[in-house]
């Protein structure tokens, strides 16, 4: 008679795991609007993404016997100034958008959570240094602080990422403290000074996992912020430059002609508005999820 292999059970910690998972997908499927943000920031990755293939025009091509034309089965959005369609500006515009919402956050959220938790758990002078640091750039204005950073280095993407990661880490970092000052008096914690874990090991395998559920949600808020910042300096003329496509340069551009063709500035900046309002839906059924007490 033959046995079979003994097949071990699933850890008990991969188990309660897959149930939070489990539960927090489910949160967050029942949030009706968080849903409808997911599905709105879905179709608008698709669209930049394939955009060369959804518009037959190009963004950049310029026509002075088409300036500024009304909406038309050729140009659903109508032309622009240069007799470029609108339409295709957007949604290359939108890949500028995505791309600086995205990368700022994940850079700022990597510095604040490195010195959140520094901060939190070694206390002293470690802590007065990085929150008094923090403090300073809460205080200096976040736009006029970008705006200085653009105008001394240049207007080009890679210091946008530079300017808005640097007025982006100081409030994760202020959260990530407060958590870290709360878990390191956890018993778990204790436990493990007892026995004579290093500090960088508790720092980041046994109290950073316990605070990413914050930095997600923190992650999905940063992004509609940066694209905010990002078309703020776009639309001032210290961002994405011309012939770039950027939302705030096309509503910049377009409201010279506000009343000639309403279109130009009127479109992109409803896309910022829905994309705006879609990353915050989508961080609202987040936090509402991962929160124990938003759950039924």
């Amino acid at each position: 008679m033959t046995h079979s292999p003994d097949i071990a059970a699933p850890a008990p910690e991969a188990i309660e795991e897959a149930s939070f998972l489990r539960d927090t997908l489910r949160a967050f499927r029942k949030n009706r609007m968080a849903m409808v943000g997911l599905i709105f920031v879905t179709v608008l990755v698709l669209a930049a993404a394939f955009a060369p293939w959804i518009s037959p025009h190009d963004p950049y091509r310029v026509a002075l016997d088409e300036q500024l034309l009304p909406s038309s089965t050729t140009y659903w959005l109508g032309t622009d100034n240069f007799g470029r369609d609108v339409l295709t500006r957007i949604l290359y515009g939108a890949r500028v958008s995505l791309v600086v919402g995205i990368v700022p956050s994940l850079i700022s959220l990597s510095i604040g959570t490195v010195l959140g938790i520094l901060s939190g758990y070694l206390g002293g002078k470690t802590d007065f240094a990085i929150m008094r640091l923090a403090d300073m750039m809460i205080a200096f204005p976040s736009l006029l602080l970008a705006m200085v950073v653009m105008y001394t280095l240049g207007a080009n993407l890679l210091n946008i990422f530079l300017a808005l990661a640097l007025v982006g880490w100081a409030s994760v970092a202020r959260v990530v403290r407060s958590q870290t000052l709360a878990l390191r008096e956890k018993e778990f914690i204790e436990a493990a000074r007892a026995n004579g874990t290093k500090r960088g090991v508790i720092m980041f395998r046994h109290i950073f996992p316990n605070v990413i559920p914050t930095l997600i949600v923190l992650f999905s808020l940063s992004i509609p912020e940066a694209i905010m910042w990002e078309s703020s300096l776009s639309f001032l003329g210290v961002g994405v430059q011309p012939p770039g496509a950027s939302w705030g340069l096309l509503v910049a551009k377009g409201k010279e002609y506000m009343f000639q063709a309403p279109a130009v500035a009127i479109a992109p900046g409803i896309a910022i508005l829905l994309t705006v309002l879609a990353f915050n839906f989508i961080g609202d059924g987040l936090r509402d999820a991962l929160d124990p007490s938003m759950k039924d």
